[in-house]
């Protein structure tokens, strides 16, 4: 009887842990998908302009302009449908290995998800900037006088310059150290560090939930490293 209540509480621990990841799973997923939507509008932008101006524009304008635009443009596009696949490929492979994979899977699917979310958005703000170059240049192309083309881009290198001012004050407003990342990874430490903090609990009980964790947690790290390694 005994036995069977330790393991059914070592059970009801393990889902309880599973539970704090999942909430890191779910929020990067739908960062990936928000990401991943205004991607692919800023590429088909990219990709009709490119339809309805290679025909008409291209062959009047300089040699200069005609690559600026057309690099910038490319560029801008390739970039947006890279964040597009790489959204894609995580928001359906990362759940898929945590729900799916074998015990331990869903702290280095959260993990992997975190460091791949990076270079998805970075993929989005290199190709919104290129977005923007090929705007500017635009301008030279549809050439009607020199002053509007100069006006028409610097109003662009301003909007440019704004939206990084924005995003950059937004960054530093919520920014978290890393020191001060709050993970769904728990360890047996936590408890013990809580001290006296937790109500109902002794210091026996507390070393005993402690315990629990870390055998938990490495179990879990065992797992996922013998799947990964092929074992």
């Amino acid at each position: 009887m005994l036995l069977a209540d330790k393991e059914h509480l070592e059970r009801d621990l393990k889902r309880s842990l599973l539970l704090l990841a999942e909430k890191e799973l779910v929020f990067f997923e739908q960062a990936l998908i928000s990401v991943g939507t205004q991607a692919a509008l800023i590429a088909g932008f990219a990709s009709g302009i490119i339809i309805e101006t290679a025909s008409d524009l291209l062959p009047d304008a300089h040699m200069a302009i005609q690559v600026g635009w057309i690099f910038a443009t490319t560029t801008g596009m390739v970039l947006e449908i890279s964040c597009v696949v790489f959204a894609m490929q995580l928001s359906i492979l990362a759940p898929g290995l945590a729900l799916r994979g074998p015990d331990g899977s869903m702290h280095p699917a959260v993990d992997g998800m975190m460091i791949e979310y990076r270079t998805a958005y970075y993929s989005f703000v290199l190709g919104l900037v290129f977005f923007h170059f090929s705007a500017a240049l635009f301008s030279w192309l549809i050439y009607v006088h020199w002053a509007v083309s100069t006006m028409v881009t610097l109003c662009i290198l301003g909007s440019l310059w704004l939206l990084y001012r924005y995003a950059k004050r937004v960054y530093l407003r919520f920014r978290l150290m890393p020191e001060e990342v709050i993970t769904g990874r728990f360890t047996g430490d936590e408890v013990l560090s809580a001290g006296g903090t937790a109500a109902g609990l002794d210091q026996h009980e507390q070393r005993h939930l402690s315990s629990l964790i870390s055998k938990e947690q490495m179990q879990l790290h065992v797992a996922a490293q013998q799947e990964q390694h092929g074992f």
